[in-house]
């Protein structure tokens, strides 16, 4: 794999992060997201950063001569939780896509060790948390591999 660059989406990454939400939603759980609903809400996570923020992995590709253009190979989006018990803020991992081009080739791993470290540097922050699908064994031996355990916890919901 060639260096990674990650960086903080911007307003002109909506429609493609879009895209990933809608293709992740479809390969994990088999949902079908309603696409203006979904660029909505990344155009709105990416214009306030209370409620989100994303990142995306740029990746290095040769193109005609010795140009080279940097494309994005994946992304992720952090939120943050109030914790009381700890006085602190959990950074959550949502929103997690890796183009099929360039998965297993480390990109979530450059995603995830870029938020551990900033996690790790900003002040009152106690962690990092995400949720995965049961069944989604390769992200949770993905995980694993990065340090993460199964903190115990089911999810329960109330839609609206």
């Amino acid at each position: 794999m060639t260096h990674l660059r990650i960086r903080d989406a911007a307003v002109g990454d909506a429609v493609l992060l879009a895209e990933w939400a809608s293709a992740m939603a479809w390969e994990t759980e088999h949902k079908r997201l309603d696409a203006e609903t979904v660029l909505a809400g990344v155009r709105a996570g990416i214009a306030d950063p209370s409620r989100a923020r994303y990142l995306v992995a740029m990746q290095d590709a040769p193109v005609a001569g010795n140009e080279v253009v940097s494309v994005p190979v994946g992304t992720l989006m952090l939120t943050r939780e109030w914790s009381d018990w700890r006085n602190g803020d959990w950074w959550w991992i949502q929103s997690v896509y890796v183009a099929p081009a360039h998965r297993r080739a480390g990109v979530y791993r450059a995603l995830y060790r870029h938020v551990e470290a900033q996690a790790r540097a900003t002040p009152g922050v106690i962690g990092l948390r995400l949720y995965v699908e049961r069944e989604n064994e390769n992200a949770q031996r993905t995980y694993r591999a990065l340090g993460m355990d199964d903190a115990g916890y089911r999810i329960f919901e109330a839609g609206f």
